[in-house]
């Protein structure tokens, strides 16, 4: 019954696999695609989750369960542009995002003026 399931689960949309980097730089974890936006300004300086102070200026992001400190490839699925984020907060608060990230990152994707993107993520090891 295990192995039959087995092949189901990893065929699924939203299933993290672990798969090897084509970068060569180790490991990562496929998380899935959604829908990401970005911290707007006006919240420089405000404490992440994680006790630090958000700097719009820096490749961060907020995710619900990842770990603080996780490193994060998030990539626009419309224009393949991708960034490197690491996880200092908790969040998305909005319906139907998976992943707010900074206004610097979200430049590096070309989303910021849009506030809004379909993305893939990636779960990166060190």
């Amino acid at each position: 019954m295990m192995a039959i399931a087995l092949p189901l689960l990893l065929a699924m949309p939203g299933v993290a696999q672990e798969l090897p980097d084509q970068t060569g730089g180790g490991d990562h974890t496929e998380l899935g695609s959604g829908v990401a936006s970005y911290y707007g300004n006006e919240l420089a300086g405000n404490r992440t989750a994680s006790g630090e102070r958000f700097d719009p200026g820096e490749m961060t992001a907020a995710h619900r369960t990842l770990p603080f400190g996780s490193k994060v490839r998030v990539t626009n699925i419309s224009n393949g542009q991708s960034v490197v984020v690491r996880i200092n907060d908790r969040g998305p608060f909005g319906r139907g995002r998976v992943i707010d990230i900074s206004h610097a990152a979200a430049k590096e994707i070309g989303m910021h003026r849009s506030g809004t993107a379909k993305v893939s993520m990636t779960l990166l090891d060190d």
